[in-house]
């Protein structure tokens, strides 16, 4: 299975930390068994400030990624030009 694909092999989309925070639940009605309101926004929260977490270091490393490429590509072409010469 690659990353971001249900077992089925359909393609799940990036979930924003903005859609975690504005998640609605459906109200449980008096008298009956729920989840403490409160604790779930508070979990929600957390889940989407680990989620700009993880966005930004993906962004942060992409970024560094293509820096060591350019740089080995760089390397690469000067030895290359040493070889020939």
């Amino acid at each position: 299975m690659t990353r971001g694909t249900l077992y089925d092999g359909t393609r799940l989309a990036r979930l924003h930390p903005s859609q975690v925070r504005d998640r609605q639940f459906t109200a449980v009605g008096f008298g009956r068994r729920g989840l403490d309101p409160r604790e779930v926004r508070r979990f929600l929260h957390r889940v989407a400030l680990d989620l700009t977490t993880l966005h930004h270091d993906l962004a942060r490393l992409s970024e560094e990624n293509a820096r060591v490429k350019r740089a080995l590509r760089d390397w690469q072409s000067a030895q290359a030009r040493r070889g020939d010469g």
